[in-house]
């Protein structure tokens, strides 16, 4: 099972890496199609492993002189991020002790999941056809940062596509621009939501299960960036999409698993 989830994390970061989608939105639905621990576990080793791999990209990108972060953009969105990361972690708290069934929590966000992810598919094959928008100023880039924070945390997911489209439509990036800047948005939504799990106490948890997923997650951000330097954006676009008919199948699946 080790080799299993280690494999998920490295390929999941690597395909983060090359697209700016963090690699959570494979690591949490594979993991959970696996069985690989209960449903807060698997949210904590995603959002881990996420963070080891942002960080490690971020950073590099900087330190090669190759970053596109624009920091009066960028920056305001990584801190509304970082809020709204706090506030999505408590959301899916909320759903679970209401439902009071770790499962149905689960289909919950499985299902979600799912709907969000046919909905960017479905804007990425036609972005081309869709006007866009500069939005500029920190209140509106907080605020769109915010609502990507939120729905990142609360699916467990780190960010992902949902943070592609929001950059392809409101601030009308280019590809690779905006895997960039999903990437340092993630890195402060994680960084914060995992502070803050582990403020809030984590059982259950295997040590070398997790030091093992975050250098994955790192060996995953090298690998990425060495493949995104030789594709473009059209070949990015089309493994994006690939990858979103990938998890819309394993999101029903484990809508179904939660729920049988």
């Amino acid at each position: 099972m080790l080799a299993i989830v280690f494999a998920i994390a490295f390929f999941a970061s690597t395909i983060g890496a090359i697209c700016g989608i963090g690699g959570g939105i494979i690591i949490k639905p594979v993991m959970d199609a696996v069985g690989a621990a209960d449903v807060a576990t698997i949210n904590f080793l995603s959002g881990c492993t996420v963070l080891s791999m942002t960080c490690y990209s971020v950073i590099k990108s900087k330190v090669s002189g190759d970053s596109k972060i624009d920091p009066k953009i960028d920056t305001p969105l990584a801190v509304g991020a970082a809020a709204g990361g706090l506030a999505g972690r408590q959301m899916f708290s909320a759903v679970a002790s209401f439902f009071g069934d770790a499962n149905i929590a689960g289909a919950v966000q499985a299902g979600t999941l799912m709907l969000v992810t046919v909905g960017t598919l479905l804007y990425t094959l036609n972005k081309e056809k869709i006007a866009t928008r500069n939005v500029t100023g920190a209140i509106p880039c907080v605020a769109i940062g915010l609502v990507l924070g939120i729905s990142s945390s609360f699916l467990g997911i780190g960010g992902g596509p949902i943070n592609l489209v929001v950059l392809f439509y409101f601030f009308t990036m280019s590809t690779k621009r905006a895997a960039q800047s999903s990437l340092y948005i993630i890195l402060f939504s994680q960084a914060a939501s995992t502070i803050a799990a582990v403020a809030g106490g984590v059982s259950n948890l295997d040590v070398a299960l997790l030091a093992g997923m975050a250098v994955c997650g790192i060996l995953g951000g090298i690998a990425g960036r060495a493949v995104n330097r030789h594709i473009d954006d059209a070949a990015v676009d089309k493994l994006f999409c690939c990858l979103m008919v990938a998890i819309i199948f394993i999101s029903g699946f484990n809508v179904v698993r939660y729920c049988g």
